[in-house]
C-alpha cells in the first residue's frame, strides 16, 4: 500500500517483525483478535525486561501499591551503589508505557528510559503498569497513572530524588497519558511536574487530522489503530462531545500553566499533526515547549531501526534537551 504522506526516510527499512505484525493489522482493529496483538506486543516487554535485568549498571525493584481500583505495579530503576553519585538533586523519571491503550507494560521500551538516565545525574526511574483498554475504560487509566505519580512524589526521601525535578514521559499511547496526567496534576495543585517529554504522542481521539488520513493501512502504525485504541477507552463516546480532556488530553482547549515539554514525532506518521497542534497549543498559552518533527520518520522509527541516521539525531536532541534543562 502507498501512502499520499511524506515518504518514509530511505534509511528506516522495516524490520520484519513490523511488517509482519502490520501486515495483518485487521487483527489490532478487531475486538475479538485483540489477543493476537497482545501476543506480539507483550513478548517485546518481556525481552526489554530481560535486557534491563541484564543491565550491570542498574538495580530494578518491582512493588506494587494500592490504587483506585485495586493494585497498581510499578518498576523502579536505579544506578546501583557504586555508580550513583551523592548529589542530593537527582530527578526522578515517571514513564508510562505505549501500546495502543491496550498493550504493554511497564518494561516496554523501558530501555531507551534507562538510557536517559545513564546520562542526566543518575536519576531513578519508575515506570508504571496502568489498567488497559478495552477491560477498563474511561479515566481508569489515567487515575492508575496519576496516583502512581501521587505515591512515587512523596518516596523522595527513600529514593534520593529531587521532588521538585520529577519529569514525567511516555511514547505513543504512553504520551498521551503523560499528557492527561500533566492536566490532571495541574488541576489538582499536586504533584509538581518538572517537564514533560512526549514521543510520538497518541493525543486525541478525532480522526480528523492529514496524517491520519495519508497513513491509513501504511505500516508499522497504521492510522485505523488509532481509533481503535480510543474506541477501547472510550466506546461510543470518540470523536463525540463528552470526553474529558484526563482522557484526551488533545481535547484541552486551555494549556497554561503546564510544565515545559520535548514533543517529537515523525513527519511519516499519522500521529504527526496532533502532536504539532498540541505543541503551538503550548505556545499559545505561554509554555514553553521544544517541538521535533523528524523527516521521513514513521511512529517510534527510533525503536524499530535505532541505528538509522534519523534515529540517532532523534535520541540525541531528546538527551540535549534534557541535559540542558537539568542544568
Amino acid at each position: 500500500m502507498t501512502s499520499n504522506g511524506p515518504p518514509y526516510d530511505p534509511d528506516l527499512a522495516l524490520p520484519s517483525i513490523a511488517q509482519d505484525e502490520s501486515g495483518g493489522n485487521d487483527q489490532i482493529l478487531d475486538f475479538s483478535k485483540l489477543a493476537t496483538h497482545r501476543a506480539f506486543a507483550d513478548p517485546m516487554a518481556a525481552i526489554e525486561k530481560e535486557q534491563a535485568l541484564s543491565d550491570p549498571l542498574v538495580k530494578i525493584e518491582e512493588v506494587n501499591i494500592p490504587g483506585p481500583r485495586g493494585d497498581i505495579s510499578l518498576v523502579i530503576v536505579q544506578l546501583k551503589d557504586d555508580q550513583t553519585p551523592t548529589s542530593t538533586n537527582r530527578p526522578a523519571i515517571f514513564n508510562i508505557h505505549g501500546g495502543g491503550m491496550v498493550a504493554g507494560n511497564a518494561y516496554s521500551a523501558l530501555t531507551t528510559i534507562i538510557t536517559w538516565m545513564k546520562h542526566i545525574n543518575a536519576a531513578v526511574i519508575v515506570s508504571v503498569s496502568y489498567r488497559r483498554a478495552p477491560e477498563n475504560t474511561g479515566l481508569a487509566l489515567v487515575e492508575d497513572c496519576y496516583e502512581a505519580l501521587v505515591w512515587f512524589a512523596k518516596q523522595n526521601a527513600e529514593y534520593k530524588f529531587d521532588p521538585d525535578r520529577v519529569i514525567i514521559t511516555g511514547i505513543s499511547a504512553g504520551a498521551g497519558l503523560a499528557a492527561s496526567v500533566a492536566l490532571k496534576a495541574r488541576d489538582q495543585g499536586s504533584p509538581k511536574i518538572f517537564a514533560q517529554v512526549l514521543l510520538c504522542p497518541m493525543l486525541d481521539d478525532r480522526n480528523n487530522t492529514p496524517s491520519l488520513q495519508q497513513y491509513i493501512g501504511m505500516p508499522p502504525y497504521i492510522a485505523e489503530v488509532n481509533d481503535f485504541g480510543w474506541r477501547s477507552v472510550l466506546g461510543d463516546r470518540r470523536g463525540g462531545d463528552n470526553v474529558s480532556i484526563y482522557e484526551v488530553a488533545g481535547r484541552a482547549d486551555n494549556l497554561s500553566n503546564l510544565p515545559p515539554a520535548y514533543i517529537d514525532v515523525g513527519a511519516a506518521e499519522p500521529f504527526r499533526d496532533h502532536a504539532v497542534a498540541y505543541a503551538s497549543k503550548l505556545w499559545e498559552h505561554g509554555v514553553q515547549a521544544e517541538l521535533h518533527v523528524w523527516a521521513g520518520g514513521f511512529h517510534g522509527f527510533d525503536l524499530f531501526v535505532p541505528d538509522a541516521a534519523v534515529s540517532k539525531d532523534a535520541k540525541e536532541a531528546r538527551l540535549r534537551w534534557l541535559q540542558r534543562l537539568l542544568r
